[in-house]
């Protein structure tokens, strides 16, 4: 079990209350825009697929564009490493400044990029690199803001604080979701094919200058400051390697949060247009009410785990999960519409919500002070690689293959009991948990 500084550093609660909501808004805003520059390729990888990935058939083509989503991902272990190091040496907030920029540059390098007929093969290569240079990037983002959060949390308040994590990504999805709204009911279906989804991602791009004026006026926090931290980049690798089997857990901890946000967000406008052929206005707005729900559960998830504990929270979503996702999803594809994707959708949000809400905390609290940072960020990248970051693809994958198009809940339910039997694991990490 690790400590944290009582009064969260620099911000300190006693007193300070102002000055703790500005530094959430500050570090969460720069959270919302890597989510939101991150999954925009997600919400198109139709469009994207028909720009960069000309294939034989249309399965093959958005099959290709998902993986090339999933690609980033795989970044993200490397990212969690070489930036959480960093920040582990450095400092949180300058770490945080440095992450946003290199997420600018792979968005921007996307959203520019000439279409595969205009200069061919170059085209998916530089798509791929945008997409690994989003994948380094966000590999730690995640990792650094949660610490960040936790270690100026007020003393028994750390669940509330480290929701505005996620809570933060959820804006994204909202956001994303009603640009994708706006442009239907302004961009006709042809010139959206052409030109029109390049907008959400040059959006992203030129919200960036405000985003980094707020990171710059972040204060270092006294946790980092109170502690001895590592030198080199070599002794942060050492200590991450030493402390591999908390890192394994908290892995398998992430395991449900990562697949089941990326089912329910970038992965629903796909379902929705390709397999349960719903019409796009229908698809963008559910994901959108899907986004202001884990915005709501996430701080109650959050705060419940400060009062009750973490682990019963870790260990009653799963079950409920593995109870209700399927027959959840059979109901929904009996009879696609508008209401029943909603209300199934609402209810995996509550379950995301509530079961990261505590989970955040709790990864925060298993990791070693010294690597705080690199061994959060590595542990939750590695299950966004292997797990979450190729949701999309899994399922369309096996909706093809077994002509099952509630086969996504096997894949989440799955998810659930590797994360139940991560939190059963964990519990000779944490004897002294909340």
């Amino acid at each position: 079990m690790t400590t944290f500084a009582p009064s969260g550093g620099s911000l300190a609660a006693t007193g300070a209350p102002r000055r703790h909501v500005a530094a959430v808004i500050r570090v969460a805003s720069g959270n919302f825009l890597e989510m939101y520059d991150f999954i925009v390729y997600g919400y198109y990888a139709s469009y994207i697929a028909r720009a960069y990935f000309p294939a034989g058939s249309e399965f093959a083509s958005l099959m290709l564009s998902l993986m090339t989503f999933g690609v980033g991902f795989l970044m993200r272990p490397i990212g969690a490493i070489v930036l959480g190091a960093y920040m582990d040496r450095r400092g949180r907030r300058q770490g945080l400044i440095l992450t946003l920029g290199l997420m600018a540059i792979g968005t921007l390098t996307i959203a520019i990029t000439p279409s595969y007929a205009s200069i061919g093969l170059a085209a998916p290569m530089i798509v791929v690199a945008g997409r690994l240079l989003q994948g380094l990037s966000a590999g730690v983002e995640l990792g650094g803001v949660s610490v960040y959060l936790a270690e100026i949390a007020t003393p028994g308040r750390r669940g509330f604080y480290c929701s505005w994590q996620s809570a933060s990504q959820q804006v994204a999805v909202a956001f994303t979701a009603l640009i994708g709204l706006t442009l239907t009911g302004f961009v006709s279906g042809a010139a959206m094919s052409a030109w029109g989804w390049r907008i959400p991602l040059l959006i992203g791009c030129l919200i960036i200058p405000v985003i980094l004026w707020l990171r710059r006026s972040l204060p270092e926090t006294a946790a980092f400051q109170h502690i001895s931290h590592p030198r080199r980049a070599a002794e942060v690798l050492t200590l991450v390697a030493e402390n591999s089997a908390v890192v394994l857990i908290g892995m398998l901890l992430v395991v449900f949060t990562t697949s089941s946000f990326y089912l329910i967000t970038a992965y629903t406008p796909t379902f929705g247009r390709q397999a349960l052929h719903l019409d796009t206005t229908t698809v963008f707005l559910v994901t959108m009410f899907v986004g202001v729900s884990n915005f709501i559960w996430l701080p109650v998830g959050g705060t419940l785990s400060d009062r009750i504990g973490r682990r019963p929270l870790l260990y009653a979503v799963p079950l409920v999960t593995v109870l209700t996702a399927y027959p959840a999803m059979l109901w929904l594809v009996a009879t696609p519409s508008f209401a029943r994707l909603l209300l199934v959708e609402l209810w995996l949000s509550m379950c995301f919500g509530l079961y990261n809400g505590a989970m955040v905390p709790y990864l925060t609290e298993l990791m070693p002070p010294r690597v705080r940072t690199a061994a959060f960020a590595f542990a939750y990248s590695l299950a966004t690689a292997l797990f979450g970051g190729f949701t999309p693809a899994i399922c369309t994958y096996l909706i093809e293959r077994t002509a099952n198009k509630a086969a996504p809940a096997l894949w989440l339910m799955s998810a659930a009991i590797l994360s139940a039997f991560g939190a059963l694991m964990s519990r000779r990490f944490a004897t002294a948990q909340p």
